[in-house]
């Protein structure tokens, strides 16, 4: 009994140590993401297996800073520990004191893709200065919610910080672009509640990435509209079959057969979502439908990849956009629906992340 008891306190010491020290797996990886290691070991779709002294070499080439000889000891450690995260794989042979790594799933979605895109801006993005700032602040959240702990730390609110600083709309757009190009063909596979669309908004579709990939799927959709603020949709590109509409959707947003929006409810409190949904529903027919993807969080909380990954998304909207916005349960999200005035609501889970919310009018 008494071994047993030793042996608990031993892994909880064990786990509060790892917990002290969390920091250094998001910044790894964000220092990953900034050396370019991946495409580096990637190389065009080799992914051999490569020690760090055979990909710095990669990595110095593709840096302006070619002066630098770099230190391939300090980049085993960073490769060792995201290793242990499952970003690489290691590759030791027999009595080889020689480490080497190639890219595991996880790695593989920081790799360039033919468009440019990957999840490495969504690394980036997370771990900016500005950003960075505000985690010291959490605990106000708590103390003080009617301010939000970026606000505390950067003067202003990060919504209103992006609108005037072009290199952080920029990495939003990238990074937003990045994180919805595998969703969207997740959900084009599985989902076919576009069928019946002739005209489809978008409300806050930044890019209209989204739009364009659901017009090229279903050409039903014979005209997008692509609806966000006016700084955003200002440096949208141009897309066929879509018009770039700025406006406010606490005032207004335009009519359609049907309304689509991903990652914007969570963002807001609960009033603020009857207010963007009420004005959905009346810009809808009868009939029409709103399509929102967002995160949902389950009913009881465990130490599954996919609810840690939604209640940190929880706490990252805690102390970045809104305190009291948030990840909500499926119950949550359905009460936002009819109080809104939607009659019916279903939800489908097609998607690890996100979850697709259909409100009927």
């Amino acid at each position: 009994m008494e071994d047993e008891s030793s042996e608990s306190r031993n892994k909880a010491r064990l786990a509060i140590m790892e917990l002290a020290n969390m920091i250094s797996v998001p910044m790894s990886l964000n220092a990953a993401v900034k050396l370019g290691i991946a495409d580096a070991i990637w190389n065009a779709g080799a992914n051999s297996p490569l020690s760090a002294a055979e990909i710095l070499p990669r990595l110095l080439l593709s840096s302006s800073t070619t002066t630098i000889a770099g230190d391939p000891e300090n980049l085993q450690r960073i490769l060792r520990m995201l290793t242990s995260y499952g970003v690489f794989s290691e590759h030791i042979n027999g009595s080889s004191v020689e480490r080497k790594y190639s890219l595991t799933d996880v790695g593989k979605t920081l790799v360039t893709d033919s468009g440019g895109l990957s999840y490495a801006a969504y690394v980036l993005q997370h771990h900016q200065e500005a950003l960075m700032r505000a985690w010291p602040l959490v605990h106000t959240a708590v103390m003080e919610p009617e301010t939000e702990p970026y606000v505390k730390a950067n003067g202003e609110a990060a919504y209103s910080q992006y609108g005037k600083c072009e290199e952080m709309n920029g990495l939003m757009q990238k990074a937003m672009s990045g994180v919805s190009a595998p969703f969207m063909k997740a959900i084009l596979d599985g989902y076919d509640g576009f069928k019946s669309v002739e005209h489809l908004v978008d409300v806050g579709g930044s890019a209209g990435d989204c739009l364009r990939m659901i017009i090229e799927q279903f050409p039903n959709v014979r005209r997008g509209i692509n609806f966000d603020l006016l700084e955003v949709v200002a440096k949208a590109p141009k897309i066929p079959g879509v018009t770039h509409i700025g406006g406010d959707m606490f005032q207004s947003v335009p009519s359609g057969d049907a309304i689509f929006m991903k990652w914007v409810l969570t963002t807001w409190t609960d009033e603020e979502c009857k207010q963007i949904m009420k004005n959905c529903y009346n810009a809808l027919p009868a009939g029409g439908k709103l399509i929102a993807c967002e995160p949902v969080l389950p009913k009881e909380t465990d130490d599954s990849h996919r609810t840690r990954a939604l209640l940190e998304g929880d706490i990252f909207v805690m102390t970045i956009y809104r305190t009291k916005g948030k990840h909500r349960t499926e119950e949550e999200f359905k009460e936002l629906g009819l109080s809104a005035g939607f009659s019916t609501f279903r939800p489908f889970y097609i998607d690890y992340f996100y979850t697709i919310l259909e409100f009927q009018k």
